[in-house]
């Protein structure tokens, strides 16, 4: 039995340094590059490649347009952001076992009223993350990857629904821009 645990252990790494490497439009740049050297590595890779796309994401969308709803019913632009960052903290906290952050799945807008205090919480719970990924290196990074692996995927989902509020304003997303 533990030889099955381990046998399905190594086969989701596998999976997802694969996933982790081939996202998105970064599938011909990866086949050129080198795998990161450990798992920790290869989570905090992945971690930051999507992190940084929403922080590109939260700076480069205009203020004016924060609130901004695809529909009355769902999330306007910046509580998607602020619900990102909160989820990062609530991964965060469960990890560390302490209060990190915000502490809140989806804190309210009213209290990021400008784009400089979401882009800041974005960033800093991305920043966050990372530092946490270091900190706990090879084994703790193994010990909780289910957990940044799906917060990650959470990342990763949330950027393509924002690149919806792009397109139905007829902007470009900054990853699909041409590259200079």
């Amino acid at each position: 039995m533990k030889m099955l645990n381990h046998t399905r252990f190594i086969g989701v790494l596998a999976c997802f340094l694969l996933v982790g490497s081939f996202s998105s439009a970064r599938a011909q740049e990866a086949a050129q590059t080198k795998l990161p050297a450990t798992p920790s590595a290869a989570v905090l890779a992945n971690w930051n490649d999507v992190g940084n796309r929403l922080i590109t994401m939260a700076n480069d969308w205009p203020e004016d347009k924060y609130g901004y709803k695809l529909t009355p019913e769902v999330r306007s632009f910046s509580e998607v952001i602020l619900h990102i960052a909160g989820s990062n903290y609530d991964l965060l906290n469960g990890i560390a076992k302490s209060k990190v952050g915000d502490g809140r799945n989806d804190p309210p807008a009213a209290e990021y009223k400008t784009k400089a205090e979401v882009v800041r919480f974005l960033t800093k719970s991305v920043a966050d993350g990372a530092a946490e990924i270091e900190k706990e290196a090879d084994a703790g990074t193994l010990k909780n990857l289910y957990l940044w692996i799906g917060y990650t995927e959470h990342m990763g989902e949330h950027y393509g629904l924002l690149v919806a509020y792009y397109r139905a304003n007829k902007m470009i997303p900054p990853e699909s821009r041409p590259k200079k």
